[in-house]
């Protein structure tokens, strides 16, 4: 049998630096980044700013103020991320915007900037699906070559691995994302938004000490998470729940906010490794690239690192500047595709709450 021949990137190197502001506004983040492509292959983050929406504890964030909020800070944040890397407005080459997917109001506000900055600076716009950004930041940061991409976020969930220029779903979550599953859970037991629900959780869930039987819902390379939040919702209703934890008259058989944030994220991460661990042996892959604002869980990249050592591989995870929603990503993402010719046209440069990660035509990997 002939061996495998290595194709050749379609990817050009620059003849001169590229330099992309990147716009992020998806969710409850609003982020702006500056990339620079220089002609020797490197990439240079020159800057990455972000600013986020919080609401009181027990609150979510609806999109009507999420949106507000972008639009009474964009201006200070993109400002901020110019000053911080040097540049101007002229010497960018390219705007680059979230397409989505997302929450359509924040989306909007963020695409409208994008816009007037295009008309402003004579520059040209790029549509960027979010998911796409959060795996090429992972790339480029980490440097892994080719991985099963673990997507875990506030909005999606995915298992995920390219395959001729496209990136191809192995398996999701049926109803809600696990963000969101640990968002909602923080809000039940009044946990602070700041700096994230989930954050907060897993703080929570290091002091947990008892493992308590909840839902296991993998369905092939799928996964379902309502049934599970319910469950863990319904522990605050038991008689034995003490939410202010144990008083000295109680004995061993309490149960505490701690144990359920500690048994929640147990579950659910054990899901999210055995897809993943499915997917590896599917594809013959022996990197994980875990990316979204949930792979910061130290805890999720504990887990998937025994899983990877077992099977000989590794695992690739970035810290809190690129996980977690940012714009810099999305200059990343951008400048990948204004480099091999695309733009998005004005009257094409609406947004989408649903926008699929396969539905991308990834022209710049071979």
């Amino acid at each position: 049998m002939p061996g495998r021949v290595k194709k050749r990137s379609p990817l050009k190197a620059p003849e001169r630096p590229y330099i992309a502001l990147g716009l992020e506004g998806s969710a409850n983040k609003l982020g702006a980044g500056i990339i620079k492509h220089s002609p020797d292959g490197s990439t240079h983050v020159l800057s990455n700013v972000r600013h986020t929406y919080i609401t009181p504890p027990g609150e979510g964030f609806l999109p009507r103020d999420t949106a507000q909020h972008h639009r009474e800070w964009a201006l200070t944040v993109i400002n901020d991320a110019l000053s911080k890397a040097g540049v101007s407005l002229h010497d960018i080459d390219c705007i680059c915007f979230t397409k989505g997917p997302g929450m359509g109001a924040p989306l909007v506000s963020v695409a409208l900037v994008a816009r007037t900055l295009s008309l402003l600076y004579s520059k040209p716009l790029v549509g960027v699906n979010h998911c796409v950004g959060h795996i090429e930041m992972g790339r480029q940061v980490t440097g892994a070559q080719n991985p099963v991409v673990l997507y875990v976020s506030g909005g999606n969930t995915q298992v995920i691995a390219y395959s001729q220029q496209c990136y191809r779903i192995f398996g999701e979550t049926l109803d809600i994302a696990v963000g969101n599953c640990l968002d909602r859970f923080a809000r039940v037991i009044n946990l602070s938004n700041d700096p994230s629900p989930g954050y907060n959780i897993e703080q929570e869930a290091k002091k947990g000490k008892r493992l308590l039987p909840l839902p296991y819902t993998t369905k092939g390379m799928d996964i379902s998470l309502s049934g599970i939040l319910t469950s863990t919702e319904a522990y605050t209703t038991d008689k034995r729940f003490r939410p202010n934890g144990p008083s000295p008259e109680d004995g061993e058989d309490i149960i505490t906010p701690q144990d359920l944030c500690f048994s929640l994220q147990e579950h659910v991460f054990a899901m999210l490794v055995e897809i993943t661990e499915r997917a590896m042996a599917h594809i013959g892959s022996k990197e994980v690239l875990i990316v979204g604002g949930v792979g910061c869980n130290e805890r999720l990249q504990e887990m998937m690192g025994v899983m990877a050592r077992e099977r000989g591989g590794n695992v690739f995870a970035t810290d809190e500047r690129f996980c977690i929603d940012n714009g810099i990503m999305i200059a990343q993402a951008g400048l990948l595709s204004y480099r091999m010719g695309y733009e998005t046209p004005l009257v094409k440069s609406t947004c989408t709450q649903r926008f699929r990660t396969d539905q991308v035509h990834v022209a710049w990997r071979a």
